[in-house]
C-alpha cells in the first residue's frame, strides 16, 4: 500500500499495464502465442502514468531517468522481435543493465530518503550466492553475469535507500532475475513455471518501482 496515495486520475493510469500484466502471465502460463505481443505492451502501458503525471512534478530530470529505464527495458523485452538476427541474451542483460543503471541514478540522486540500511547487504551476498551458483553453468557468460548482476544488485540496494514502495519494488525485480537466471542456466529447477514467475514478479517490480517514484516525486513537487 502506498505510504503517499497517487491522486486517483493518476492512479486509474496505470489500470491498462495492470489488465495487461495480467493477461500476459496467464498467457505464459498456458504457453499461448499471443504472450509474445502482450509483452511488447508492456512498459509502453506503464510509461502511460509517467507521461500523465509529468506536468504536476517539478523534476524533469527525475522523469527522464524514468523514461530512460522503461525504454531500455522495453527493448529488453523485445531484443527477439526487434533484432532477430543478433544474439539474444548478451543484448538482452545490456539493455537491462541500461535500465538498472537509469534506476539507481534516479534512486540516488532524487529520491535518497535515508542511509542505507543494514539488510541491504544481504544484496551483496545475493550477488555471491549467484556467481557461485551459476558459474559453472554460464558458458562463458559469468562476467557478463557478475557485472549484470552487480547493477541488479545496486538497483536493489538503492531503491532500499527511497520509500517503502520503492525497495519493494526492488526486491521483486530482483526476484524476477534471480528467477530468469536460474530458468536460463538451470532450467530443470524451474521449468515450467520459471516463465510465469519471472513476468509475475518482473511486473509487479517495475509497476511498484514506477508508481512508487511518482507518488515520492509528487509528494515532494506539492509540499
Amino acid at each position: 500500500m502506498l505510504r503517499h496515495p497517487l491522486p486517483r486520475a493518476l492512479a486509474w493510469s496505470f489500470a491498462p499495464y495492470v489488465v495487461v500484466s495480467i493477461a500476459h502471465v496467464v498467457l505464459l502460463a498456458v504457453d499461448s502465442p499471443a504472450a509474445g505481443p502482450t509483452k511488447i505492451l508492456l512498459m509502453p502501458l506503464l510509461a502511460v502514468p509517467v507521461i500523465v503525471s509529468a506536468r504536476r512534478l517539478a523534476s524533469p530530470a527525475a522523469i527522464a531517468l524514468i523514461g530512460a529505464a522503461l525504454l531500455f527495458s522495453w527493448l529488453g523485452d523485445s531484443t527477439g522481435a526487434f533484432f532477430p538476427s543478433l544474439p539474444e541474451l548478451p543484448l538482452m542483460l545490456g539493455f537491462f543493465g541500461l535500465a538498472h543503471v537509469a534506476y539507481i541514478v534516479l534512486f540516488i540522486r532524487h529520491l535518497s530518503r535515508r542511509r542505507m540500511p543494514w539488510w541491504a547487504l544481504l544484496y551483496a551476498a545475493w550477488w555471491i550466492v549467484m556467481l557461485v551458483t551459476l558459474g559453472p553453468h554460464t558458458d562463458g557468460l559469468l562476467l557478463a553475469l557478475a557485472v549484470y548482476g552487480l547493477v541488479l544488485a545496486g538497483t536493489a540496494a538503492t531503491s532500499a535507500r527511497s520509500t517503502t514502495i520503492i525497495a519493494i519494488g526492488g526486491a521483486f525485480f530482483l526476484l524476477s532475475d534471480t528467477i530468469l537466471a536460474f530458468r536460463l542456466f538451470l532450467p530443470e529447477l524451474v521449468s515450467p513455471w520459471g516463465s510465469p514467475a519471472v513476468m509475475l514478479t518482473y511486473t509487479l517490480g517495475q509497476g511498484l518501482l514506477v508508481a512508487g517514484a511518482i507518488a515520492a516525486l509528487t509528494r515532494r513537487s506539492t509540499s
